[in-house]
């Protein structure tokens, strides 16, 4: 089961196959309930540009700063990830939720 705060390769070619050309690290970041009884995901892009930007949480990932580009989030169908690359920090992943509530607040 794809779980929240994994870090996956998103698929991003128009119709899905076994061997993407285009591809991208995502964030999942829709919460563990809707990735067990929906077939689609909400994920963020992962970024290395280092802009200071209040949506984007930075976090060292493969010994590179990364940042989860909370701006950008999208749904996506589970089958377009592709490639289990590993996970959010513990700290990233409070802050990640932290802007989320922010941004969704009234």
């Amino acid at each position: 089961m794809v779980k929240r705060f994994e870090i996956y390769l998103l698929n991003l070619d128009p119709v899905v196959s076994g061997d993407p050309r285009a591809s991208r690290p995502c964030v999942v970041i829709s919460p563990d309930e809707m990735n067990r009884n929906l077939s689609s995901v909400i994920v963020a892009p992962l970024s290395s540009a280092e802009k200071k930007y209040p949506t984007r949480v930075q976090f060292e990932f493969l010994d590179k700063k990364r940042a989860v580009v909370l701006d950008q989030i999208r749904t996506v169908e589970k089958e377009r990830l592709f490639k289990k690359i590993g996970d959010v920090s513990s700290s990233a992943k409070d802050r990640a939720i932290s802007v989320l509530a922010e941004m969704f607040a009234e």
